[in-house]
């Protein structure tokens, strides 16, 4: 497979130059700090236009399809801010990036600052932070679809979606999920990995026993 490049993704996904030109400040900062704080695995660098920020971007059309540029959007497990502060670099809603990871959040505030991105980074466990209404709930590579439920449970109001990216066992977390949890699946085909999937949750609510 050809390394995916940054033109590559202003092409496919239509990316204004100046959005572009923030993309490209994140990922030189990506390559920098990996150096010392092994931010994500070293084995996904050479292709990370593909592997990080087209697998957070292809989010974008769905989102600002459905959502308005108000929508709150709480990023649970951001790790170096993907997909979440890639939401936020383009201008997708209010976002909030949860993560307990200080050498992470000390990286995404720094991002944040040099692209103006405007995300709001709480160094917290999402079962420690305050909550607030969400309108969406995203999330990658982070932990199963039913703890993302369980851990958003105190932001649901009833029209917010969760937009997760998934890889192979999306389907045994499913049936994990709908035991306890009342909710509408949408799946879509992920541009960045062929056996990644992007799962849309709607209409969710909790199973009462």
């Amino acid at each position: 497979m050809a390394v995916y490049s940054s033109d590559d993704l202003q092409r496919d996904l239509n990316v204004p130059r100046e959005t572009m030109a923030h993309l490209e400040t994140y990922a030189a900062l990506l390559t920098k700090w990996q150096k010392a704080k092994n931010l994500v695995s070293n084995s996904t660098l050479p292709d990370m236009w593909r592997r990080h920020f087209l697998d957070s971007a292809q989010l974008v059309p769905f989102l600002t399809d459905r959502f308005s540029t108000d929508s709150k959007i709480v990023d649970i497990g951001s790790g170096a801010g993907f997909p979440g502060l890639v939401l936020a670099v383009m201008g997708v809603g209010h976002v909030h990036l949860v993560e307990s990871n200080g050498k992470k959040c000390s990286f995404m505030n720094e991002v944040n600052r040099q692209t103006g991105a405007g995300a709001v980074i709480h160094n917290d466990r999402i079962e420690e932070l305050d909550p607030f209404e969400a309108d969406i709930i995203s999330s990658r590579a982070c932990a199963r679809v039913k703890q993302l439920m369980d851990w958003a449970r105190p932001f649901l109001k009833e029209t917010t979606e969760f937009w997760l990216l998934k890889g192979e066992s999306v389907d045994d977390e499913l049936t994990e999920a709908q035991l306890f949890w009342n909710m509408q699946v949408e799946t879509f085909d992920s541009l960045s990995e062929p056996s990644g999937v992007i799962v849309r949750l709607y209409q969710v609510s909790e199973k009462r026993n």
